[in-house]
């Protein structure tokens, strides 16, 4: 389904390096920088010098935490009356919230779709969460979410938002200023916080790393709203990297991503479950499905070039036992 291109007048700003600075000052309170890593094996099988962000390394094992934390504390600052908050999620937006939420003296109330990882949600409910299940998929939950922010008079944290790219652009100062200099970087899309932060954090440096996204064939898109330069809805069927299941793209991340990323690599589910055992064969880490998207990209375009030093993002980790269990024993 095509819809219409908007260029919004509020078109966001990408945040300098100031604020990325005073938002990783915000995130270091709770965490610290995450790691990048060069593992040997895993550039034998990319034939190029990788370095992998381990956002899987966070206290809730994925980069939406950093978002969340600079989120709350912008909110608390704004609206110090404020009670609490509603947020819509598959699982680590959720998580981030919870936390950070928790962290600032606020309650949270998270809704799920029906079906959703129980792993996750039970991570969320350690976080103190109210969680709400309701809906077939994402956005039937983020549907609901928002009325509900309605009712309660509480603000509605969205996945994209300004403020969660300020988080997530820190993990890639971290990146660009800890690797040596990367031809290229690869980072999965969900809604877009992650690639905007990347983004960011590579202008505010003055770069000329390329920049990657990585979408999972079953939810295109994002990619078809890249390469058709209009926001295009399609059906979101991926059924193991539930992080990039997006049926409608932000038109403020897509505009974002029009102006920042030269291409987009489209990987099927088989391709982020072979990037899943890669990670777990080479380096020992876990990766959830989104989370291995980058990696499979990578090892996509590997078969096409060698060489070079690339950026890796492994957004985070949390995959259910048995899931996980399933994509390492496939290829046995």
């Amino acid at each position: 389904m095509l819809i219409d291109r908007i260029r919004y007048p509020g078109t966001m700003q990408l945040p300098s390096l100031p604020q990325i600075r005073d938002a990783q000052a915000v995130v270091y309170r709770h965490m610290p920088p995450t790691p990048q890593y060069t593992w040997p094996l895993l550039n034998q099988r990319l034939q190029a010098e990788a370095w992998v962000k381990h956002e899987n390394h966070t206290p809730v094992g994925a980069f939406k935490l950093r978002g969340a934390l600079v989120y709350m504390d912008w909110l608390k600052q704004s609206r110090p009356e404020l009670a609490g908050v509603v947020a819509a999620t598959r699982g680590n937006h959720g998580q981030g919230v919870g936390m950070a939420a928790r962290l600032a003296g606020l309650r949270a109330v998270i809704v799920v779709p029906h079906g959703n990882s129980k792993e996750k949600n039970r991570a969320m409910l350690a976080q103190g969460v109210e969680l709400v299940e309701h809906g077939d998929d994402f956005q039937e939950s983020l549907e609901f979410a928002r009325s509900l922010a309605v009712d309660l008079g509480f603000p509605m944290v969205d996945s994209f938002h300004e403020r969660l790219v300020m988080g997530t652009a820190t993990y890639a100062l971290e990146l660009f200023e800890g690797a040596p200099a990367l031809d290229t970087v690869y980072v999965p899309i969900g809604l877009g916080s992650s690639i905007c932060g990347v983004s960011a954090a590579r202008n505010a440096l003055g770069l000329k790393t390329k920049i990657l996204g990585v979408v999972a064939a079953q939810s295109p898109s994002y990619a078809l709203s890249f390469s058709q330069r209009a926001i295009v809805e399609a059906p979101s069927l991926t059924a193991i990297a539930d992080g990039l299941a997006c049926r409608t793209p932000n038109p403020q991340a897509m505009e974002v991503i029009w102006e920042n990323v030269a291409r987009i690599v489209q990987v099927s589910d088989q391709e982020i479950a072979a990037a899943m055992r890669a990670y777990y064969q080479d380096t020992h880490n876990l990766a959830e499905g989104a989370g291995a998207a980058a990696l499979a990209g990578a090892l996509q375009e590997c078969r096409l070039k060698s060489g070079g030093r690339i950026g890796v993002v492994l957004t985070g980790g949390n995959v259910d036992r048995e899931a996980y269990q399933a994509v390492l024993g496939a290829e046995l």
